[in-house]
């Protein structure tokens, strides 16, 4: 599935996708911004993400749609979608955990949520040129503030711990091979017909 990508490690930030937007002309396609800890993790609309210092992966990447890719209308946004989304799928059910995806930025295993996504979009007239996909994944923590009601973990779920950082080195290549489907009219098809197999709405 090729090599991983570039990670640039923070032990404290507010949000991974606001780092990785300030240094954005300086980083290649597909690098990583993550942190140790974020102090203003952001979800979708005006949530905010939940995360126990060192104990889960918070990271943002960075993926540039250009003159070697199919080009990406800010109509077919959902591409994006596509490929973060089954890219943690698939490295999860290698992992026997058996996920499915939640409309439309959220991971689930059966009934309580395991990841989230933000993805925030740079457009070109109405072409999107580079995304900026902010993902939280439960790994370590197996205890949850009261107000939070469904949450799970790698940890819960398979009675083992996980080197954080060797997690998300692990986690890279599913993007990859995810992002490199994006990049062609055949390979979105592809993720489209994959993401509507797993997805489910949850009010």
């Amino acid at each position: 599935m090729g090599t991983t990508s570039r990670i640039l490690w923070l032990d404290t930030v507010e949000s991974t996708n606001s780092a990785l937007a300030a240094q954005v002309f300086s980083l290649d396609n597909l690098s990583v911004i993550a942190a140790r800890f974020q102090t203003a993790g952001r979800g979708q609309g005006d949530h905010r993400w939940h995360s126990r210092a060192g104990e889960n992966l918070t990271f943002s990447a960075l993926l540039c749609y250009g003159p070697r890719t199919a080009p990406l209308a800010a109509a077919d946004a959902l591409v994006i979608t596509h490929t973060a989304s089954l890219a943690l799928r698939r490295f999860l059910a290698d992992r026997d955990i058996p996920a499915r995806i939640k409309w439309h930025n959220d991971i689930y295993v059966g009934d309580r949520k395991i990841a989230g996504m933000l993805i925030e979009n740079k457009l070109d007239g109405s072409m999107i040129t580079r995304s900026i996909v902010g993902i939280g994944l439960n790994v370590n923590q197996t205890e949850f503030p009261a107000d939070l009601p469904n949450p799970t973990s790698l940890a819960l779920q398979t009675g083992q711990r996980y080197d954080v950082e060797k997690t998300l080195e692990d986690f890279l290549p599913y993007l990859r091979e995810a992002f490199e489907q994006s990049c062609t009219p055949e390979g979105r098809a592809v993720l489209r017909e994959e993401f509507e197999k797993y997805l489910f709405y949850k009010d």
